[in-house]
């Protein structure tokens, strides 16, 4: 009975959108790839919007935005991993998220969906050699037949590149 009972409030759970076993995702698209990123860490979704470009910045630091009276530095996700860029349309966001405690937001395709993957379906990412670097993956996971590449934000940027929006405001 007990056995039916838990089976019965862990379904009830997930299609609440309570994770019991595992952790929730929020993931969005980059072209045709699906990326996630821990829901604890997203402060909003914001629609596009242009932002005021920083000089001597890297290539993937779009610029800044003022948001609600904070400064904060605007990642363009298709930059930082290499990928060509393609015009903003009305699905193109900004995920406001925490990262090393500061506020960044990430330019991303489109949102997706928000996924409860258990740990049981979280492997860790692929190793491809010294050439490919997947250290800012905190794995792979899989729902259904889907697969989303987890990203670990705390690795996503280096500290240098943390702190280059600092740097150019100060300047």
């Amino acid at each position: 009975m007990a056995a039916a009972v838990e089976s019965a409030t862990k379904e009830l759970n997930q299609q609440i959108g309570l994770s019991t076993d595992g952790s929730q995702f929020l993931t969005f698209n980059l072209g045709e790839e699906l990326y996630g990123v821990d829901i604890l860490l997203v402060q909003e979704i914001k629609g596009y919007t242009t932002v005021t470009k920083i000089p001597n910045t890297p290539p993937h630091i779009k610029g800044v935005l003022n948001l609600r009276g904070t400064i904060v530095p605007i990642i363009e996700l298709r930059t930082k991993f290499g990928m060509p860029m393609i015009d903003h349309t009305m699905f193109t966001v900004i995920v406001v998220v925490v990262v090393k405690e500061k506020i960044m937001g990430l330019v991303v395709d489109s949102v997706s969906d928000v996924l409860n993957i258990e740990k049981k379906d979280i492997q860790t990412s692929p190793q491809f050699g010294a050439k490919v670097d997947v250290s800012f993956l905190s794995g792979i996971g899989k729902s259904g037949n889907k697969l989303v590449a987890l990203l670990d934000l705390n690795r996503l940027l280096s500290d240098a590149e943390m702190h280059a929006g600092d740097a150019a405001l100060a300047a």
